[in-house]
């Protein structure tokens, strides 16, 4: 009799408890449910969407009064509302890859320039804190670098710029993002990016997958010193199927 009573007296005191949580916070019977993105990475979003061209309006949700949680391409922590991923990447057509007769190429690229992203990359990413995750690969930020701001966002684990089009030399600063597992800066013939050397590779001690396929190397005498000493590295892409496993 005394072990049944004791059982009942904590079953009992369990469920006060619950009911006791439940009045605080009705939320806690129903999880996490009307969880809202973040009022000031909204506003992020928002000026980054000003500074892009997007021919085919695919990012028609992003608008002020909506939650962005909810938006296109957006990726949001479903207990805090903090924004953690963004899926921004344009499709080209899968045979552009392997064109020979220049002007079917040429051809090509001139349709799938009217399907993607283009402007420039707005610093406003930087209000996103939480930001693991960033695709903007096969869209056309040609007329601007990649920017160096990109360096400080140090939550970024994945970072895919694959033929966004941005020209001119390789910033340095992406060594300071010392937790990419995912770096993606290649392309296929027209992103016309080059390095003076990899020195800032070794402080991506995490790395595991590194395209630099396109990407004029002819000053950076020190890439397989670097590479060698990124021991998690799997997967190095050199140029289009140049790979080492």
């Amino acid at each position: 009799m005394d072990g049944s009573f004791k059982l009942r007296a904590v079953t009992l005191t369990l469920f006060l408890v619950f009911l006791t949580l439940a009045a605080i916070d009705p939320k806690f019977c129903y999880g996490n449910s009307e969880i809202h993105c973040i009022q000031s990475e909204q506003q992020a979003l928002l000026r980054f969407k000003q500074d892009l061209t997007d021919p085919l309006n695919r990012l028609a949700s992003w608008a002020g009064d909506g939650d962005c949680c909810q938006w296109k391409g957006v990726v949001c922590n479903n207990v805090t509302g903090h924004v953690q991923e963004l899926h921004l990447r344009s499709f080209p057509p899968p045979e552009l890859e392997y064109f020979s007769i220049e002007a079917h190429y040429e051809a090509a690229i001139q349709s799938y320039a009217q399907t993607m992203f283009g402007g420039k990359i707005n610093p406003s990413l930087l209000d996103l804190k939480h930001l693991f995750y960033l695709d903007l690969s096969y869209n056309n930020f040609g007329l601007f670098p990649i920017p160096e701001f990109l360096g400080s966002m140090k939550s970024l684990k994945y970072l895919n710029l694959f033929s966004a089009g941005s020209g001119e030399l390789i910033p340095p600063q992406i060594g300071n993002l010392s937790d990419l597992h995912y770096l993606n800066l290649g392309g296929f013939g027209y992103n016309f990016l080059s390095v003076n050397n990899l020195h800032w590779l070794s402080s991506l001690p995490l790395l595991q997958v590194l395209d630099l396929s396109g990407v004029d190397l002819s000053q950076a005498s020190d890439l397989l010193q670097v590479t060698n000493k990124i021991t998690s590295l799997s997967e190095l892409w050199l140029h289009y199927k140049t790979r080492r496993p």
